[in-house]
């Protein structure tokens, strides 16, 4: 991910935030069914926070998904305050880059936002998601209450089913979150013809359209 490895990763063809990966599903019966009438919104929102790679994948992924209100790429999971990208990126802050989902639970579950999760990064790979390797790399869920703490062991119990290997996905409580610097925020949709865009995000990101057209928003 880091700018500076850029065009060597697009002239190689690298995969990185996990582009080429077999496809996974989890049985859609697990989810939470979709009517032809869409829910009414609850005016109620939840938090959910994950780590699955490249920031910048994730956030473009679930910005589409309808009940998402809101997106944020930071870091979670360190021992300094207000960490930068550079820090970070050095492995020696302890943090994950993560994004933070705002949601209308009444539109999509907590559940439904963690099964998504089990298939649109590699839960199996540890600390790394395709060429991106590093601590901060890593796949991990941190629960904002009991309530999401189960659901999230639980739906990863069930993620097993989709994967050969074991999954090494960190299960653990949220403590704080730094919102990264601007130009991270909504960086697919602000950076489209971006090679690193172009190359590895836009694949993944079509994919997931793909595959869950009926939870996109219109």
């Amino acid at each position: 991910m880091k700018l500076s490895i850029l065009f060597a990763l697009v002239a190689s063809m690298g995969i990185a935030c996990g582009a080429g990966q077999p496809e996974k599903s989890i049985s859609v019966s697990n989810m939470q069914s979709v009517t032809q009438e869409a829910p009414a919104p609850s005016g109620k929102t939840e938090i959910a926070t994950l780590g699955g790679g490249c920031f910048w994948c994730v956030e473009a992924i679930y910005q589409d998904l309808k009940g998402v209100l809101k997106v944020e790429s930071g870091y979670s999971g360190g021992h300094i305050d207000n960490p930068t990208y550079k820090e970070v990126c050095s492995g020696l802050t302890g943090h994950a880059e993560v994004i933070q989902v705002t949601f209308d639970p009444a539109i999509i579950s907590y559940a439904d936002i963690l099964h998504i999760f089990f298939t649109v990064h590699d839960p199996t790979t540890l600390n790394r998601q395709g060429n991106d390797s590093g601590t901060q790399y890593r796949s991990v869920i941190y629960y904002h209450s009991e309530e999401q703490r189960k659901t999230a062991e639980a739906v990863k119990i069930e993620a097993k089913e989709a994967w050969d290997d074991p999954i090494v996905t960190e299960i653990s409580a949220f403590e704080k979150f730094y919102k990264a610097e601007d130009y991270h925020q909504n960086y697919f949709k602000d950076n489209p013809n971006q090679g690193y865009c172009s190359f590895i995000i836009a694949p993944k990101v079509k994919k997931f359209r793909e595959k869950y057209k009926d939870r996109l928003k219109q």
